[in-house]
Protein backbone atom coordinates (compact mmCIF):
# COMPACT_ATOMS: atom_id res chain seq x y z
CA UNK A 1 0.00 0.00 0.00
CA UNK A 2 1.32 3.46 -0.88
CA UNK A 3 1.41 6.17 1.81
CA UNK A 4 -2.09 7.51 2.42
CA UNK A 5 -3.33 10.66 0.79
CA UNK A 6 -5.46 13.16 2.68
CA UNK A 7 -8.84 13.80 1.10
CA UNK A 8 -8.65 17.53 1.89
CA UNK A 9 -6.71 19.97 -0.32
CA UNK A 10 -6.27 23.59 0.74
CA UNK A 11 -7.91 26.22 -1.43
CA UNK A 12 -4.57 27.90 -1.95
CA UNK A 13 -3.03 24.70 -3.27
CA UNK A 14 -5.88 24.16 -5.69
CA UNK A 15 -5.75 27.74 -6.96
CA UNK A 16 -2.00 27.53 -7.42
CA UNK A 17 -2.23 24.27 -9.33
CA UNK A 18 -5.01 25.47 -11.61
CA UNK A 19 -3.30 28.80 -12.23
CA UNK A 20 -0.14 26.96 -13.26
CA UNK A 21 -2.12 24.89 -15.74
CA UNK A 22 -4.39 27.58 -17.15
CA UNK A 23 -1.53 29.55 -18.61
CA UNK A 24 0.00 26.65 -20.52
CA UNK A 25 -2.83 24.32 -21.53
CA UNK A 26 -4.66 24.46 -24.85
CA UNK A 27 -8.45 24.52 -24.66
CA UNK A 28 -8.97 21.00 -26.01
CA UNK A 29 -7.29 18.00 -27.58
CA UNK A 30 -8.42 16.15 -30.66
CA UNK A 31 -9.62 12.57 -30.34
CA UNK A 32 -6.51 11.18 -32.01
CA UNK A 33 -4.11 13.22 -29.86
CA UNK A 34 -2.58 12.15 -26.58
CA UNK A 35 -2.96 14.36 -23.53
CA UNK A 36 0.53 15.37 -22.45
CA UNK A 37 1.11 15.63 -18.71
CA UNK A 38 4.30 17.30 -17.52
CA UNK A 39 5.09 16.74 -13.87
CA UNK A 40 7.69 18.85 -12.05
CA UNK A 41 8.36 19.42 -8.37
CA UNK A 42 5.90 22.32 -8.38
CA UNK A 43 3.60 21.90 -11.40
CA UNK A 44 1.27 19.44 -13.10
CA UNK A 45 0.86 20.87 -16.60
CA UNK A 46 -1.61 19.55 -19.15
CA UNK A 47 -1.44 20.08 -22.89
CA UNK A 48 -5.23 20.55 -22.95
CA UNK A 49 -8.00 21.29 -20.49
CA UNK A 50 -10.52 19.16 -22.39
CA UNK A 51 -10.41 15.78 -24.14
CA UNK A 52 -13.04 13.81 -26.02
CA UNK A 53 -14.56 11.15 -23.79
CA UNK A 54 -13.75 7.55 -24.61
CA UNK A 55 -10.26 6.14 -25.05
CA UNK A 56 -7.79 8.66 -23.61
CA UNK A 57 -4.02 8.30 -23.75
CA UNK A 58 -1.91 10.26 -21.28
CA UNK A 59 1.74 10.75 -22.18
CA UNK A 60 3.44 11.60 -18.88
CA UNK A 61 6.88 13.15 -18.56
CA UNK A 62 8.53 13.70 -15.18
CA UNK A 63 10.75 16.79 -15.44
CA UNK A 64 11.09 17.06 -11.67
CA UNK A 65 13.79 15.86 -9.30
CA UNK A 66 11.57 13.36 -7.44
CA UNK A 67 9.81 10.11 -8.29
CA UNK A 68 6.18 10.95 -9.04
CA UNK A 69 2.73 9.41 -9.41
CA UNK A 70 -0.01 10.55 -11.76
CA UNK A 71 -3.70 9.96 -11.04
CA UNK A 72 -6.90 10.53 -12.99
CA UNK A 73 -9.51 11.23 -10.31
CA UNK A 74 -13.27 11.61 -10.13
CA UNK A 75 -14.39 14.82 -8.33
CA UNK A 76 -14.89 12.84 -5.10
CA UNK A 77 -11.28 11.54 -5.24
CA UNK A 78 -12.17 8.05 -6.47
CA UNK A 79 -9.45 6.79 -8.77
CA UNK A 80 -10.13 6.27 -12.48
CA UNK A 81 -6.58 5.16 -13.17
CA UNK A 82 -3.04 5.84 -11.98
CA UNK A 83 0.64 5.21 -12.60
CA UNK A 84 3.24 5.09 -9.84
CA UNK A 85 7.02 5.21 -9.71
CA UNK A 86 7.67 7.52 -12.65
CA UNK A 87 11.30 8.42 -12.10
CA UNK A 88 12.93 11.81 -12.72
CA UNK A 89 13.66 12.31 -16.40
CA UNK A 90 11.47 9.38 -17.48
CA UNK A 91 8.19 9.02 -19.36
CA UNK A 92 5.14 6.78 -19.03
CA UNK A 93 2.01 6.16 -21.06
CA UNK A 94 -1.39 5.63 -19.45
CA UNK A 95 -4.42 4.48 -21.46
CA UNK A 96 -7.88 4.78 -19.93
CA UNK A 97 -11.55 4.73 -20.90
CA UNK A 98 -13.10 7.93 -19.55
CA UNK A 99 -16.78 8.83 -19.54
CA UNK A 100 -18.00 12.40 -20.18
CA UNK A 101 -17.66 14.57 -17.10
CA UNK A 102 -15.33 16.53 -14.83
CA UNK A 103 -12.08 15.03 -13.57
CA UNK A 104 -8.80 16.02 -11.98
CA UNK A 105 -5.26 15.03 -12.89
CA UNK A 106 -3.03 14.79 -9.81
CA UNK A 107 0.76 14.74 -10.00
CA UNK A 108 2.41 13.68 -6.73
CA UNK A 109 6.12 14.56 -6.53
CA UNK A 110 7.70 12.30 -3.95
CA UNK A 111 4.56 10.12 -4.14
CA UNK A 112 3.09 11.85 -1.08
CA UNK A 113 0.15 14.01 -0.21
CA UNK A 114 -2.78 15.12 -2.35
CA UNK A 115 -0.57 16.17 -5.21
CA UNK A 116 -0.77 19.14 -7.54
CA UNK A 117 -4.24 19.12 -9.11
CA UNK A 118 -5.33 20.14 -12.60
CA UNK A 119 -8.89 20.18 -13.92
CA UNK A 120 -9.78 18.05 -16.93
CA UNK A 121 -13.10 17.85 -18.75
CA UNK A 122 -14.12 14.89 -20.92
CA UNK A 123 -16.60 16.10 -23.52
CA UNK A 124 -19.04 14.49 -25.92
CA UNK A 125 -20.82 11.19 -25.55
CA UNK A 126 -17.79 8.91 -25.41
CA UNK A 127 -16.67 6.35 -27.89
CA UNK A 128 -19.34 4.83 -30.08
CA UNK A 129 -17.21 1.79 -30.73
CA UNK A 130 -18.79 -1.27 -29.17
CA UNK A 131 -16.56 -3.48 -27.04
CA UNK A 132 -15.89 -6.97 -28.27
CA UNK A 133 -17.68 -9.92 -26.64
CA UNK A 134 -14.27 -11.05 -25.33
CA UNK A 135 -13.71 -7.69 -23.62
CA UNK A 136 -17.19 -7.69 -22.11
CA UNK A 137 -16.66 -11.23 -20.85
CA UNK A 138 -13.33 -10.21 -19.27
CA UNK A 139 -14.98 -7.35 -17.37
CA UNK A 140 -17.85 -9.55 -16.19
CA UNK A 141 -15.51 -12.29 -14.95
CA UNK A 142 -13.19 -9.82 -13.26
CA UNK A 143 -16.12 -8.26 -11.45
CA UNK A 144 -16.99 -11.72 -10.13
CA UNK A 145 -13.37 -12.26 -9.13
CA UNK A 146 -13.00 -9.08 -7.06
CA UNK A 147 -16.30 -9.75 -5.32
CA UNK A 148 -15.22 -13.31 -4.55
CA UNK A 149 -11.92 -12.08 -3.11
CA UNK A 150 -13.74 -9.62 -0.86
CA UNK A 151 -16.25 -12.25 0.25
CA UNK A 152 -13.48 -14.72 1.06
CA UNK A 153 -11.45 -12.09 2.94
CA UNK A 154 -14.08 -11.36 5.56
CA UNK A 155 -13.99 -14.72 7.42
CA UNK A 156 -10.17 -14.76 7.31
CA UNK A 157 -10.03 -11.21 8.64
CA UNK A 158 -12.60 -12.12 11.28
CA UNK A 159 -10.35 -14.95 12.49
CA UNK A 160 -7.51 -12.44 12.79
CA UNK A 161 -9.72 -9.91 14.57
CA UNK A 162 -11.07 -12.55 16.96
CA UNK A 163 -7.54 -13.57 17.92
CA UNK A 164 -6.64 -9.94 18.60
CA UNK A 165 -9.77 -9.43 20.70
CA UNK A 166 -8.95 -12.59 22.65
CA UNK A 167 -5.50 -11.21 23.41
CA UNK A 168 -3.87 -14.21 21.72
CA UNK A 169 -0.72 -12.76 20.17
CA UNK A 170 0.52 -15.97 18.55
CA UNK A 171 -2.85 -16.85 17.01
CA UNK A 172 -3.18 -13.30 15.67
CA UNK A 173 0.30 -13.49 14.15
CA UNK A 174 -0.59 -16.73 12.41
CA UNK A 175 -3.83 -15.30 10.99
CA UNK A 176 -2.41 -11.91 9.96
CA UNK A 177 -0.83 -12.49 6.53
CA UNK A 178 -3.53 -14.88 5.32
CA UNK A 179 -6.21 -12.31 6.15
CA UNK A 180 -4.62 -9.88 3.66
CA UNK A 181 -4.41 -12.09 0.55
CA UNK A 182 -7.75 -11.17 -1.05
CA UNK A 183 -7.14 -7.49 -0.41
CA UNK A 184 -3.67 -7.61 -1.97
CA UNK A 185 -4.97 -9.43 -5.05
CA UNK A 186 -7.50 -6.69 -5.79
CA UNK A 187 -6.07 -3.57 -4.12
CA UNK A 188 -6.46 -1.21 -7.12
CA UNK A 189 -10.23 -1.74 -6.97
CA UNK A 190 -10.24 -1.06 -3.22
CA UNK A 191 -8.16 2.09 -3.76
CA UNK A 192 -10.71 3.39 -6.27
CA UNK A 193 -13.13 4.12 -3.40
CA UNK A 194 -10.84 6.72 -1.84
CA UNK A 195 -10.97 6.44 1.94
CA UNK A 196 -11.18 2.68 2.53
CA UNK A 197 -7.56 1.95 1.62
CA UNK A 198 -6.07 4.49 4.09
CA UNK A 199 -8.31 3.15 6.85
CA UNK A 200 -7.27 -0.49 6.51
CA UNK A 201 -3.83 -0.56 4.88
CA UNK A 202 -1.89 2.63 5.64
CA UNK A 203 1.67 2.21 6.92
CA UNK A 204 3.10 4.27 9.73
CA UNK A 205 5.08 6.42 7.30
CA UNK A 206 1.79 7.22 5.58
CA UNK A 207 0.72 9.34 8.53
CA UNK A 208 1.59 12.59 6.82
CA UNK A 209 1.44 16.07 8.25
CA UNK A 210 -2.18 17.09 8.28
CA UNK A 211 -3.47 13.53 7.92
CA UNK A 212 -3.82 13.01 11.62
CA UNK A 213 -1.89 12.08 14.75
CA UNK A 214 -0.60 8.57 15.34
CA UNK A 215 -3.55 7.87 17.62
CA UNK A 216 -5.77 7.95 14.50
CA UNK A 217 -3.73 5.21 12.77
CA UNK A 218 -6.00 2.25 12.03
CA UNK A 219 -5.93 -0.98 10.05
CA UNK A 220 -3.76 -4.02 9.54
CA UNK A 221 -0.36 -2.37 9.89
CA UNK A 222 -1.22 -0.67 13.17
CA UNK A 223 -2.07 -4.11 14.56
CA UNK A 224 1.01 -5.62 12.91
CA UNK A 225 3.21 -3.24 14.87
CA UNK A 226 1.43 -4.10 18.13
CA UNK A 227 1.88 -7.83 17.55
CA UNK A 228 5.48 -7.99 16.34
CA UNK A 229 7.18 -4.93 17.78
CA UNK A 230 5.24 -4.36 21.00
CA UNK A 231 4.38 -8.02 21.54
CA UNK A 232 1.15 -7.21 23.33
CA UNK A 233 -2.51 -6.47 22.76
CA UNK A 234 -4.34 -3.83 24.75
CA UNK A 235 -7.85 -2.43 24.77
CA UNK A 236 -6.97 0.00 21.97
CA UNK A 237 -5.91 -2.84 19.68
CA UNK A 238 -9.08 -4.78 20.43
CA UNK A 239 -11.14 -1.77 19.36
CA UNK A 240 -9.02 -1.44 16.23
CA UNK A 241 -9.82 -5.07 15.35
CA UNK A 242 -13.52 -4.22 15.35
CA UNK A 243 -12.82 -1.10 13.27
CA UNK A 244 -10.87 -3.16 10.75
CA UNK A 245 -13.80 -5.51 10.32
CA UNK A 246 -16.22 -2.60 9.89
CA UNK A 247 -14.03 -1.06 7.19
CA UNK A 248 -13.50 -4.36 5.38
CA UNK A 249 -17.24 -5.01 5.45
CA UNK A 250 -17.73 -1.59 3.86
CA UNK A 251 -15.24 -2.58 1.14
CA UNK A 252 -16.98 -5.89 0.57
CA UNK A 253 -20.32 -4.12 0.08
CA UNK A 254 -18.89 -1.50 -2.30
CA UNK A 255 -16.88 -3.80 -4.57
CA UNK A 256 -19.88 -4.48 -6.78
CA UNK A 257 -20.18 -0.74 -7.50
CA UNK A 258 -16.63 -0.35 -8.81
CA UNK A 259 -16.02 1.19 -12.22
CA UNK A 260 -14.38 -1.63 -14.20
CA UNK A 261 -13.31 -1.49 -17.85
CA UNK A 262 -10.74 -3.47 -19.84
CA UNK A 263 -8.27 -0.61 -19.46
CA UNK A 264 -8.85 -0.27 -15.71
CA UNK A 265 -8.18 -3.99 -15.38
CA UNK A 266 -4.95 -3.67 -17.37
CA UNK A 267 -3.83 -0.56 -15.49
CA UNK A 268 -4.74 -2.24 -12.21
CA UNK A 269 -2.49 -5.18 -13.08
CA UNK A 270 0.40 -2.77 -13.60
CA UNK A 271 -0.46 -0.97 -10.34
CA UNK A 272 -0.14 -4.27 -8.49
CA UNK A 273 3.37 -4.70 -9.88
CA UNK A 274 4.13 -1.13 -8.83
CA UNK A 275 2.95 -2.06 -5.32
CA UNK A 276 5.46 -4.90 -5.31
CA UNK A 277 8.27 -2.65 -6.52
CA UNK A 278 7.57 0.16 -4.04
CA UNK A 279 6.85 -1.84 -0.90
CA UNK A 280 7.29 -5.59 -1.05
CA UNK A 281 10.74 -5.88 -2.67
CA UNK A 282 12.08 -3.20 -0.34
CA UNK A 283 10.62 -4.82 2.78
CA UNK A 284 8.80 -1.62 3.73
CA UNK A 285 5.25 -3.00 3.54
CA UNK A 286 5.53 -5.63 6.27
CA UNK A 287 8.36 -4.06 8.22
CA UNK A 288 7.41 -5.71 11.52
CA UNK A 289 6.06 -9.12 10.48
CA UNK A 290 8.35 -9.62 7.45
CA UNK A 291 5.49 -11.36 5.64
CA UNK A 292 6.20 -9.35 2.47
CA UNK A 293 6.44 -12.42 0.23
CA UNK A 294 2.83 -13.34 1.00
CA UNK A 295 1.72 -9.90 -0.20
CA UNK A 296 4.14 -10.16 -3.13
CA UNK A 297 2.59 -13.43 -4.28
CA UNK A 298 -0.96 -12.10 -3.87
CA UNK A 299 -0.16 -8.97 -5.89
CA UNK A 300 1.28 -11.07 -8.70
CA UNK A 301 -1.70 -13.43 -8.64
CA UNK A 302 -4.09 -10.50 -8.91
CA UNK A 303 -2.16 -9.02 -11.83
CA UNK A 304 -2.02 -12.39 -13.57
CA UNK A 305 -5.77 -12.93 -13.15
CA UNK A 306 -6.54 -9.61 -14.83
CA UNK A 307 -4.12 -10.44 -17.65
CA UNK A 308 -5.48 -13.93 -18.20
CA UNK A 309 -9.02 -12.59 -18.50
CA UNK A 310 -7.85 -9.96 -20.99
CA UNK A 311 -5.56 -12.34 -22.88
CA UNK A 312 -8.11 -13.27 -25.61
CA UNK A 313 -8.25 -9.58 -26.55
CA UNK A 314 -4.55 -8.83 -26.04
CA UNK A 315 -3.39 -11.91 -27.95
CA UNK A 316 -5.55 -10.94 -30.93
CA UNK A 317 -4.31 -7.34 -30.98
CA UNK A 318 -0.68 -7.89 -29.95
CA UNK A 319 0.33 -11.57 -30.00
CA UNK A 320 3.99 -10.77 -29.28
CA UNK A 321 3.03 -8.94 -26.10
CA UNK A 322 0.88 -11.86 -24.92
CA UNK A 323 3.76 -14.26 -25.54
CA UNK A 324 6.13 -12.08 -23.53
CA UNK A 325 3.67 -11.71 -20.65
CA UNK A 326 3.12 -15.47 -20.52
CA UNK A 327 6.89 -15.91 -20.30
CA UNK A 328 7.43 -13.29 -17.59
CA UNK A 329 4.50 -14.40 -15.41
CA UNK A 330 5.82 -17.98 -15.57
CA UNK A 331 9.31 -16.80 -14.61
CA UNK A 332 7.97 -14.78 -11.69
CA UNK A 333 5.91 -17.70 -10.43
CA UNK A 334 8.90 -20.03 -10.56
CA UNK A 335 11.06 -17.53 -8.70
CA UNK A 336 8.53 -17.05 -5.90
CA UNK A 337 8.12 -20.81 -5.54
CA UNK A 338 11.72 -20.93 -4.30
CA UNK A 339 10.64 -19.15 -1.14
CA UNK A 340 7.74 -21.34 -0.01
CA UNK A 341 7.35 -24.86 1.29
CA UNK A 342 5.23 -26.07 -1.64
CA UNK A 343 3.26 -24.62 -4.55
CA UNK A 344 -0.04 -24.91 -2.70
CA UNK A 345 1.18 -23.21 0.45
CA UNK A 346 1.12 -19.57 1.50
CA UNK A 347 3.87 -20.19 4.04
CA UNK A 348 6.71 -18.09 2.68
CA UNK A 349 10.17 -17.47 4.04
CA UNK A 350 10.42 -14.48 6.36
CA UNK A 351 11.60 -11.58 4.22
CA UNK A 352 14.28 -10.51 6.69
CA UNK A 353 15.97 -13.82 5.88
CA UNK A 354 16.13 -12.99 2.15
CA UNK A 355 19.63 -11.69 1.36
CA UNK A 356 20.33 -8.65 -0.83
CA UNK A 357 21.36 -10.66 -3.93
CA UNK A 358 18.06 -12.55 -3.78
CA UNK A 359 16.13 -9.28 -3.28
CA UNK A 360 17.91 -7.92 -6.35
CA UNK A 361 16.84 -11.00 -8.30
CA UNK A 362 13.23 -10.46 -7.24
CA UNK A 363 13.44 -6.78 -8.13
CA UNK A 364 14.81 -7.59 -11.60
CA UNK A 365 11.98 -10.05 -12.18
CA UNK A 366 9.43 -7.40 -11.22
CA UNK A 367 11.01 -4.98 -13.70
CA UNK A 368 11.05 -7.61 -16.44
CA UNK A 369 7.33 -8.26 -15.94
CA UNK A 370 6.36 -4.64 -15.36
CA UNK A 371 7.72 -3.40 -18.69
CA UNK A 372 5.46 -5.50 -20.95
CA UNK A 373 2.58 -5.24 -18.47
CA UNK A 374 2.65 -1.45 -18.90
CA UNK A 375 1.65 -2.02 -22.56
CA UNK A 376 -1.40 -4.17 -21.82
CA UNK A 377 -3.91 -1.32 -21.57
CA UNK A 378 -3.00 -0.02 -25.01
CA UNK A 379 -3.23 -3.53 -26.44
CA UNK A 380 -6.76 -4.19 -25.22
CA UNK A 381 -8.18 -1.05 -26.85
CA UNK A 382 -6.45 -1.29 -30.27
Amino acid sequence: MRPARSTVVTAAAVVAALTAVSGCADKSAKAADALHVTSTDSECRLSAAEVPAGKVTLEVENKGSKVTEVYVLFPDDRIVTERENIGPGTKATITAEIKPGEYEIACKPGMKGDGIRSKLKATGTGTTEKRSPEADAAVAEYRKYVQQQADETLPKAQAFADAVKAGDVEAAKKAYAVSRIGWERTEPVAESFGDIDPKVDVREDGLEAGHGPAKDWTGWHRLEKALWQDGKIGDAEKKLADQLMADLTDWQKKVGQAEITPTSMANGAKELLDEVASGKVTGEEERYSHTDLVDFKANVEGAQKAYELLKPVAAKNDPALATELDKQFAAMGALLDKYRADKNSYEFESYDKVAEPQRKELSDAVSALGEPLSKLAAAVVK
